[in-house]
């Protein structure tokens, strides 16, 4: 978002403000009176608000800089314009202490590229700086950063493939939920719906960690395996795929539910829906599932389920759909 009205001075005086703004509500200290200030400045430009929004995912880029009394050679730099948000918030992140980019490049704490992308209504493919592929799911959203002695994508809601440039000195590595897949060059499938993650290994070969806290790169897929973990979960649990496998066939815009109980069926479905389909009890969720169904659909699928299952709509106060199964009459004596 630009505003031609501005001088050049007009918005990076916008964009340091935000940077400022970034730094203050993220502090402990911050009062109540800043916050009502920022409020006051956010309204007052749409730029504003933009410019804020692009500090916030920067924010996540940057936190694993060092703190400040990590840093004992600090270099002034006067960032370029396409540097500008990176190296601004960078210096925001580590308390305002700013960087220089090129020592950022070389110490491995700064990427020297930095990239967003959403898919909403579509299927949508996207590169990658390194030269990478990535399919995006409906309604999924990543980020992408390289940095010297790694590349690394967050994938924030969603679903993606992935096929990734080999590069065995310059990892690859995705964060899905609390965990993460570490590759050099491959092509796998990354499904997230709150806190499950699941992957899928084409070829080559990937490491699957359920916890970023744990040392270690986690255990290695081959091809034709799946791992599958959510928060808390220790290691991944680890299987092989059939030959007849349907996880990817949203590529083709289908989501294939080979007879699963309504408790699998329905994280795959929500992962479309605003308003996640809730199921009123154990033996409901019970219940199976079968069919194709196109994915931009997926919404009539909700409203056709009681036609379809021994089931009936209900609504919980949150507004969310729940599925009570029809109690089956006992047969006459």
């Amino acid at each position: 978002m630009t505003d031609n009205s501005l001088s050049q001075a007009q918005y990076d005086a916008i964009t340091d403000a935000a940077a400022h703004w970034c730094m203050r509500l993220h502090a402990i200290d911050c009062t109540a009176q800043e916050r009502q200030a920022f409020e006051e400045w956010r309204e007052a430009h749409p730029l504003h608000a933009f410019e804020y929004e692009a500090m916030l995912e920067i924010w996540e880029v940057a936190g694993d800089l060092p703190r400040p009394h990590l840093i004992e050679t600090v270099v002034p730099f006067k960032p370029a314009s396409s540097w500008r948000h990176v190296g601004i918030a960078a210096a925001v992140c580590a308390l305002a202490l700013p960087l220089a980019a090129y020592a950022g490049w070389n110490m491995g704490w700064l990427p020297n590229a930095y990239q967003h992308f959403e898919a909403s209504d579509n299927v949508r493919q996207v590169t990658l700086s390194d030269g990478s592929e990535v399919e995006l799911n409906l309604g999924s959203e990543l980020t992408f950063s390289n940095y010297k002695d790694q590349r690394k994508v967050t994938l924030k809601k969603g679903e993606a493939f992935f096929s990734v440039s080999h590069d065995t000195s310059h990892p690859f590595i995705v964060r899905a939920a609390d965990g993460r897949i570490r590759v050099t060059g491959t092509k796998f499938n990354v499904w997230m719906y709150e806190d499950q993650v699941r992957v899928n290994l084409i070829e080559g070969s990937v490491l699957v960690s359920s916890n970023n806290d744990l040392a270690g790169d986690g255990l290695r897929l081959g091809p034709a395996m799946q791992a599958r973990f959510k928060h808390g979960d220790f290691t991944p649990q680890i299987s092989q795929t059939y030959a007849n496998d349907n996880s990817l066939a949203w590529r083709s815009g289908k989501l294939v539910l080979d007879n699963l109980a309504l408790n699998d069926a329905l994280p795959l479905i929500n992962r479309y829906l605003s308003k996640p389909v809730m199921v009123a009890d154990h033996s409901t969720g019970t219940i199976r599932l079968g069919g194709i169904y196109n994915i931009k659909e997926l919404n009539n699928l909700v409203a056709s389920l009681p036609r379809v299952l021994p089931v009936y709509l209900t609504r919980n106060k949150e507004g969310n759909p729940v599925l009570n199964s029809i109690p089956q009459q006992p047969p006459k004596s």
